[in-house]
């Protein structure tokens, strides 16, 4: 059975301030890259059959400091495969906007307490956006022989469906998992059932959840809604 690595792209400017969504142009972080660099030194020694990444452009300077970490030769590493269905959720006209502000929305209660329902204005549903996710990570999954393993560049809603599948729990209760900026889960999908083997694995140790409230924020981000 192959096993895949699903990583969380690492943080931009907006990270937790804004409802980045499908905005294009938006590059990580100085703070996002040494993200990315500390993330490709964790991975440096795993040996990677194929990856794949959302089109946003932080998931894909993500994955090209994985395949460029210093001890890594890229020519070793798999091309990266463009997956447009593990892209980021149409937030429609939500996309952009301030986190503060969308909280008090009336569609927020609904993304928080039962996201299933929740159809964004002029965008899609987090329905079919796990939907489409899922059935990508299936189907990709399935093209790996026994022992390989792979990559994949996401977000963190989609990485929480994709999980709350895995883990054969509905959709509406995906808000109870948190997926934070260059985090790493693992899943072996077997043929009888799936197994997580490690969940939003950060570089920033454990003490981090425990640090006060504004350090915190700046080790990694907010644990929902950042995107």
């Amino acid at each position: 059975m192959a096993t895949l690595i699903l990583v969380r792209h690492a943080r931009t400017a907006e990270t937790g301030s804004l409802l980045s969504g499908r905005k294009a142009g938006i590059p990580l972080s100085a703070q996002g890259v040494r993200e990315a660099k500390a993330l490709g030194e964790r991975l440096s020694s795993i040996p990677l059959a194929g990856i794949i990444s959302s089109p946003m452009q932080r998931c894909l300077e993500t994955v090209e400091a994985i395949r460029s970490t210093r001890g890594t030769s890229v020519s070793a590493r798999p091309s990266v495969e463009i997956e447009e269905r593990i892209t980021e959720v149409d937030y429609g006209k939500w996309t952009g906007k301030e986190l503060k502000v969308l909280a008090k929305d009336p569609l927020w209660s609904t993304v928080q307490r039962q996201p299933s329902a929740m159809q964004f204005p002029d965008g899609e549903s987090l329905r079919a956006a796990a939907t489409r996710a899922t059935e990508a990570i299936r189907a990709w999954d399935a093209r790996f022989k026994d022992d390989e393993i792979w990559l994949a560049a996401s977000h963190g809603d989609i990485i929480k469906a994709i999980v709350s599948e895995a883990t054969g729990a509905p959709l509406d209760l995906f808000q109870r998992i948190a997926i934070d900026p260059a985090s790493i889960t693992v899943i072996r999908f077997g043929s009888e059932r799936p197994t997580i083997l490690r969940l939003n694995e950060s570089a920033a140790g454990i003490e981090s959840l425990f640090a006060p409230k504004e350090k915190r924020r700046s080790l990694f981000g907010r644990l929902r809604g950042d995107n």
